[in-house]
């Protein structure tokens, strides 16, 4: 479980692993989205014949579109190298204002 945890962690935050990173949980929201309405619409009407070629390029689209989007940013993403996390600079802070210098 502590594994699958990790994993999404590691899908849906930054280069630090801390910071979640809100164009990916979007990327992977509409995929879902568009997975399932794919199905709802295969479920709702068998009549119709479904478009393998025309779901693959669409769904390929997505795909490539988010990646494209990811690697546009990836500049602006924190460097866990380089910069403090917020957690630790509240840390710091907090045992300022207290007087624990631990």
């Amino acid at each position: 479980m502590r594994s699958l945890k990790r994993q999404f962690r590691n899908a849906f935050t930054g280069k630090d692993n801390e910071t979640i990173d809100i164009g990916r949980v979007i990327w992977a929201i509409g995929a879902l989205v568009f997975f399932a309405l794919s199905v709802y619409a295969v479920v709702r009407s068998p009549a119709h014949a479904f478009d393998a070629i025309a779901y693959g390029t669409a769904f390929g689209a997505i795909m490539a579109g988010g990646g494209l989007g990811l690697g546009m940013k990836a500049k602006t993403e924190p460097d866990g190298d380089n910069q403090t996390s917020v957690r630790t600079t509240v840390e710091v802070k907090s045992n300022e204002t207290t007087g624990d210098g631990k």
